[in-house]
């Protein structure tokens, strides 16, 4: 009982010093090893941060450069600078930029589209070019409308000149090489003659209408040979001629024919044909050539007398009928100007050269691919058309090219001229498609050879039997 009463005394006091002193705080055990380590919870469904959309693989568009220029080495920086700038602007298209020699460039691109590894753009490349892979070639028209691509800056002649005959439109106009007139002042200052006329539907100076007769007529008194006789003279000696008239410089026969308007060796059925205004074409140059001599034949061109090969620049033929990209080559004739081309039979056709970039139609992104066509034909074409030297197809930019060339050539060259001329473009082209084509090519190229080289021929019966001929090289391919 004593001890009770003890134990109970100390329980008051302890009870009375905590009150005083408030409430002990908790003790807390000190930490062992396994305590340290904190276990996390396994995240709920909840919990889960939304994922980080993944970025998306911008679409690749593949430009193949070698069907055309392109291959020389300014051209190739320029380009690279193009590609440089547009993948810097787009994050969602890059270009990949392929460029081939011209020499392999041809069974190049053949080889990627027969592997199933073609390219998605391809140029620049004129008519001759792309006619190797006839049917590749995707219509525009719906990606024009859908991407609502202004049109308004081109002439109107040189959109359809890339339609084909099924109303597709293959191409937009990019490079144009318009052709015309050539003629040396010099020459018909010294004839005393009045110069052809600039304006397309003006008549020459003595009030005829300036057709391919009145070519004709003036080509002669401009044909002079050594003892000073023009080819209206019968005192005229065709085997010492120092001056010609008149050229359809650099082309073929398909080429020359077009002066007497469009046409083309190939009917609407794929068949060979000599269109009738072809003909007559040929009856004229043959006849110009040998019997009328106011247009130098093949000996001729290839003498020293007409620069072994480049006739007009000798300063030895008054007239020539070339294009634009002729102011290559014109460094030894300096007072030289440019006029309208003649009509035949009312109709005048100036024929046309031209460079764009065309889309495969085996492109899985076509809308892409048009994206990147569109930025090479605008916003690039400043560029690239200084590196091609071309003429601009978009009108607003053709001012500052002519300028260029002003300082050139400071004679004071009509420009307008070449201008005027893209309305009078030929359609089909001259360079148009046909079946097997490069070995009807060279049929015709032959078929060239014989009628500049070969004094009394059969005319008729040479176009016969080239139709003949052609007809068998197109059966080959069908």
């Amino acid at each position: 009982m004593r001890k009770w009463m003890v134990f109970l005394s100390v329980l008051l006091v302890l009870s009375f010093f905590l009150s005083a002193c408030g409430s002990a705080p908790t003790a807390t055990p000190a930490p062992t090893e396994e305590a340290t380590e904190v276990s996390t919870p396994e995240p709920t469904e909840e919990a889960t941060p939304e994922p980080t959309e993944e970025a998306v693989e911008p679409v690749v568009i593949r430009w193949f450069v070698g069907l055309g220029t392109g291959g020389n080495p300014e051209q190739i920086e320029a380009q690279q600078n193009v590609v440089d700038r547009f993948n810097a602007e787009h994050e969602d298209i890059q270009i990949e930029l392929e460029i081939v020699q011209n020499d392999v460039a041809y069974d190049t691109l053949k080889t990627e589209i027969a592997s199933g590894n073609p390219p998605d753009i391809v140029g620049p490349v004129g008519m001759r070019g792309a006619n190797e892979f006839e049917g590749m070639w995707l219509d525009l028209s719906d990606l024009i409308e859908s991407h609502n691509y202004d049109m308004s800056d081109y002439d109107p002649a040189t959109v359809e000149f890339y339609r084909d005959n099924d109303g597709a439109l293959l191409g937009i106009p990019f490079a144009v090489y318009p052709s015309f007139i050539y003629y040396n002042r010099d020459l018909f200052d010294e004839a005393g003659l009045p110069y052809p006329p600039h304006k397309y539907g003006e008549p020459y100076a003595d009030g005829d209408p300036w057709t391919v007769e009145k070519l004709e007529e003036i080509a002669m008194k401009l044909t002079v040979d050594a003892n000073g006789n023009d080819a209206t003279s019968p005192d005229f000696d065709p085997e010492n001629i120092v001056q010609f008239g008149y050229l359809t410089q650099w082309t073929d026969p398909r080429g020359q024919a077009t002066l007497f308007g469009p046409g083309s060796f190939v009917d609407e059925n794929g068949n060979a044909q000599i269109p009738e205004n072809w003909r007559a074409a040929f009856h004229w140059y043959y006849d110009g050539m040998w019997s009328k001599w106011f247009i130098p034949n093949g000996p001729y061109q290839g003498s020293d007398l007409l620069a072994a090969g480049n006739p007009f620049n000798s300063g030895n033929l008054a007239m020539a009928h070339c294009h634009l990209w002729y102011t290559c080559c014109l460094g030894d004739v300096e007072n030289w100007d440019i006029a309208a081309t003649p009509s035949y039979n009312g109709q005048i056709t100036s024929k046309l050269h031209a460079d764009t970039f065309r889309i495969l139609n085996t492109t899985e992104h076509p809308d892409e691919a048009f994206t990147v066509l569109a930025y090479l034909l605008d916003d690039a074409a400043p560029d690239l058309l200084l590196v091609y030297g071309a003429m601009p197809a978009h009108k607003s930019l053709q001012a500052a090219f002519f300028e260029g060339l002003d300082e050139k050539y400071p004679q004071g060259v009509d420009w307008q001229v070449a201008i005027d001329s893209l309305s009078y473009a030929d359609h089909p082209s001259h360079e148009s498609w046909m079946p097997n084509f490069a070995k009807a090519d060279d049929r015709i190229k032959a078929f060239q050879s014989l009628y500049e080289n070969t004094p009394d021929l059969d005319i008729d019966a040479e176009l016969d039997k080239l139709r003949d001929d052609l007809q068998a090289i197109f059966d080959e391919v069908k």
